[in-house]
């Protein structure tokens, strides 16, 4: 069965060691406010989606309309600063920031690569893996690819057997815990596969044990080498996988990840079910969406256009009823800090890219053109709107592979979110749906 090598000796002691002060917490909210309204539900959000309805509490990451994403409070400015950065490197290690959403407290760099080595030590894919991706049709959609993949592994659980075996309640948490390593830890390999079998003659490169967890998936892609361009694709995995690790528990892959965990699923059926949440149109498909609409607008000009043929472009395709992908946002109010960061690291890496400098171009004048049509209420950039005019900067122009990306870093999120419902004893979620005959009776009354 599944692998088992200890986790992080501290980490799991710092997770231990704060368990009985959150049980204390919320069982004093409940006792004492449980009966507390905290939302009223209107018909239309009811019947639009839920939007903005708080159903659940996550303390791993929060969307604040005004500073953005904070991830265990800290917003992406804040934690791009503190967290221990890679070697020659001026992003965060991707194994500092797992143990900042897993313990809530900063890593000293000890310990960011403590999480790093136990990565690489549970990184080898079980050889029945790539047997079942080898046998797929070369059409399959990567995500496909990606979700079959995770769902296979279930038979490395250690959660199944354990529970199986009569596992105290108590315990959940550390055996969810032990998943969440392994998982994690072989997923930049796993897509990386999937992409060399897709879209480069089913080439295997091994992970470069010099590397760390983000660097490494651009290694085993073939950009491994020690020019300036693949050092710099190093340099933006490990941002674009640090930016995309979580974004509260409520959209589509995080709440589908979360109620099918809630059901005792292990960690490979929850993480399998968020990516295919993600896989969808409306979610995870955002940023090939808004590389394709500045490919487009470029092929509508004999030249690079200006920032005014841009503004007249974007005014007409509002006008005829479509809209800009990438810009507007349900919870923000202001840019995207995410966009920030991906746009200084543009500017400061590829600023002659024609696509990169049409995304500048978008992000100066579209907000203006949508604020003044009175299109959306928060007509600002957000992380979609740039992330894919970088991957493309640097060959990575299949399209259908930019949600695989997206999965890896987000599956960071998924499996903290999962240990963590375990540790404070979130029971299965069964919210109650109503018939429209009942809603209009409820009405009436």
């Amino acid at each position: 069965m599944g692998k088992t090598t200890k986790v992080n000796t501290v980490m799991k002691q710092r997770i231990a060691q704060e368990i009985p002060g959150w049980h204390k917490r919320i069982t004093k909210l409940v006792r004492d406010y449980g009966l507390r309204p905290v939302a009223e539900v209107t018909v239309e959000q009811l019947y639009g989606g839920i939007r903005n309805v708080p159903i659940q509490v996550s303390d791993i990451s929060y969307v604040d309309p005004q500073t953005g994403i904070r991830l265990r409070g800290y917003n992406i400015a804040e934690l791009l600063n503190l967290l221990p950065k890679a070697k020659n490197s001026n992003y965060p290690l991707i194994g500092g920031l797992y143990y900042l959403l897993m313990v809530d407290e900063f890593p000293s760099e000890e310990e960011a690569q403590q999480v790093e080595e136990e990565w690489k030590e549970r990184s080898e894919i079980p050889g029945y893996v790539f047997d079942l991706l080898n046998a797929l049709p070369r059409s399959t959609h990567p995500m496909t690819m990606f979700s079959l993949a995770i769902l296979a592994m279930h038979n490395e659980s250690v959660f199944t057997p354990r529970y199986i075996d009569g596992m105290k309640k108590s315990e959940y948490w550390d055996a969810y815990l032990e998943d969440s390593m392994n998982l994690t830890a072989k997923l930049p390999s796993l897509a990386a596969y999937i992409y060399n079998l897709k879209y480069r003659d089913g080439k295997f490169i091994p992970q470069n044990p010099e590397l760390d967890w983000g660097a490494n998936f651009a290694h085993m892609i073939g950009k491994g080498s020690d020019s300036q361009a693949d050092r710099e694709y190093q340099e933006f995995c490990r941002l674009f996988f640090f930016l995309l690790a979580d974004h509260e528990g409520g959209n589509v892959s995080a709440h589908t990840s979360t109620i099918v965990a809630s059901a005792l699923s292990d960690v490979y059926y929850a993480v399998s079910a968020g990516m295919d949440g993600l896989a969808g149109p409306l979610h995870g498909l955002a940023n090939e969406e808004c590389l394709r609409w500045l490919l487009n607008m470029r092929e509508s000009f004999t030249s690079s256009p200006t920032e005014d043929q841009v503004r007249q472009y974007a005014e007409e395709w509002l006008n005829s009823g479509k809209v800009v992908p990438g810009y507007g946002h349900a919870v923000l109010r202001v840019t995207d800090p995410r966009f920030t960061a991906q746009l200084k690291f543009g500017e400061k890496y590829l600023p002659e890219d024609e696509i990169f400098h049409l995304a500048e171009m978008v992000n100066n004048t579209v907000p203006e053109v949508l604020a003044r049509l009175g299109k959306v209420k928060s007509p600002w950039a957000n992380v979609d709107a740039i992330t894919g005019a970088i991957q493309y900067h640097y060959g990575i122009t299949q399209f259908d592979f930019y949600t695989v990306l997206f999965g890896i870093s987000r599956s960071l999120g998924l499996t903290t979110h999962a240990v963590w419902c375990r540790a404070l004893g979130r029971p299965i979620e069964r919210p109650k749906s109503l018939t429209t005959r009942i809603l209009e009776q409820k009405i009436s009354e």
